[in-house]
């Protein structure tokens, strides 16, 4: 009898020894934090993300100003909304684009203009799914690895001032820095800094 409690003993925990082995490999296998992220993975998972919401701080520079907006973004493939949140004087202006109809209002004044059939955002340089789809389309785009993930696609477009877009990606946590979009002379244009950002 005390031959089979033993053997009986040693063979659960052999088993629970064979079940924890087991998990423990699945919990390594499926575990992605931190380092554990590939640069290929980050890649595919930005260029896959189907919405976002996000706080951003815009620089916009011409040849005269350099104009500063703090925004917050909402964005999908169906339905886009960008609101102001700084500077003060703008400060709850929203365009809204849902499919093909624009609207453009004033949340602080209770204004709107809705405009129908509008197609001219397709070129918006603040949407970070905007720059998604331009790396896609665009055989000119390139992946470096340094402190950062950095994303870069050069526009085949006429607009001398959107050439090259740089997409800034934490290797962390795989989620976007900042978005840079310069001139053909390599001159920064537009700076996106991504405060709060959730992807989806």
């Amino acid at each position: 009898m005390k031959i089979k409690n033993k053997f009986f003993s040693i063979f659960i925990i052999i088993l629970l020894i064979i079940i924890g082995i087991i998990i423990y490999k699945n919990m390594i296998k499926n575990k992605k934090v931190g380092n554990n992220i590939s640069s290929q993975n980050i890649v595919d998972n930005i260029l896959n993300i189907n919405s976002y919401k996000a706080h951003i701080n815009v620089q916009v520079n011409s040849n005269k100003n350099n104009n500063k907006y703090v925004l917050y973004q909402e964005y999908s493939r169906e339905k886009n909304m960008q609101e102001v949140i700084e500077p003060s004087n703008i400060q709850g202006m929203r365009i809204t684009k849902d499919n093909s109809e624009l609207i453009i209002e004033n949340t602080n004044l209770q204004l709107s203009n809705i405009y129908k059939n509008y197609e001219g955002l397709e070129e918006n340089a603040l949407d970070l799914i905007s720059f998604i789809e331009d790396y896609k389309k665009n055989n000119g785009n390139s992946v470096e690895e340094e402190n950062e993930l950095v994303l870069k696609v050069k526009n085949n477009k006429k607009n001398n001032y959107m050439k090259i877009k740089k997409l800034y990606i934490n290797k962390q946590n795989g989620k976007p820095i900042k978005l840079i979009v310069q001139d053909n002379n390599q001159k920064n244009k537009i700076f996106i800094e991504y405060n709060d950002i959730e992807l989806n």
